[in-house]
C-alpha cells in the first residue's frame, strides 16, 4: 500500500465514523430531517417506516464502512457503503434549495457541496485497486483467453480430422 493511500484513508473515513457515532447515540433530530424521506421510500423499498431506525442504520454503516476503510480493509466496498449512506444524508440534510432564509441556504450549500466532494473522494476509493488489476480487466482477460483457447481447440480439432480422414483413406486403399 502506498503511502497516499495509507494516509489518505483514514483522513477521508475519519468524517463518516465521526458522523455515524453522533448519528447512532443522538439520532432524534436526524430522525426529524428523515422522516418525509424515510417515508416515501418506505413502501416501494420495503423497508421499516421508523426515521430513528434508519438514521441509526445509516450510522451505524458509516462506523463499520468508515472503519473499514479506514483501516484498509475490503476499502472498495467499504467506500461504495459509504456513497450509499451519503446520498440520503446529504438530500435530506443539506436541501439547500428549499430554504428561504439567504444565511442559511448558503450554510446548507457550503454543506451540501462538502458531502458532493465527500462522495467524489468515496468513488474514488472505491474504483481504486491499488495497482492491481480491476474486476473488469480481469474479465476481458478471462474473456480473451477463452477465445484463444476457443481458437486453438477449433485448430486441433481441424487438424485431428484431417490427418483421421487421411488415416482412413490410406487404409482403405
Amino acid at each position: 500500500m502506498t503511502v497516499v493511500r495509507r494516509v489518505a484513508r483514514p483522513m477521508l473515513a475519519a468524517i463518516f465514523v465521526t458522523s455515524g457515532l453522533d448519528a447512532l447515540l443522538h439520532p432524534a433530530e436526524r430522525a426529524k430531517i428523515a422522516a418525509p424521506l424515510v417515508g416515501k421510500l418506505s413502501g416501494p423499498l420495503s423497508l421499516p417506516d421508523n426515521p430513528e431506525m434508519m438514521v441509526r442504520a445509516n450510522g451505524a454503516t458509516m462506523v463499520v464502512a468508515g472503519t473499514m476503510l479506514a483501516t484498509g480493509t475490503f476499502p472498495r466496498v467499504a467506500a461504495l457503503a459509504l456513497a450509499g449512506t451519503l446520498v440520503p444524508t446529504t438530500y435530506t440534510a443539506h436541501a439547500f434549495w428549499t430554504v428561504r432564509d439567504p444565511e442559511v441556504r448558503s450554510l446548507q450549500k457550503a454543506h451540501f457541496l462538502k458531502n458532493v466532494g465527500l462522495l467524489g473522494g468515496v468513488l474514488l476509493a472505491a474504483v481504486d485497486t491499488a495497482g492491481k488489476p480491476g474486476l473488469a480487466y480481469r474479465t476481458r482477460q478471462v474473456r480473451s483467453d477463452a477465445r484463444r483457447q476457443a481458437a486453438l481447440t477449433r485448430r486441433d480439432t481441424r487438424r485431428a480430422a484431417r490427418s483421421a480422414r487421411r488415416f482412413a483413406k490410406n487404409a482403405l486403399d
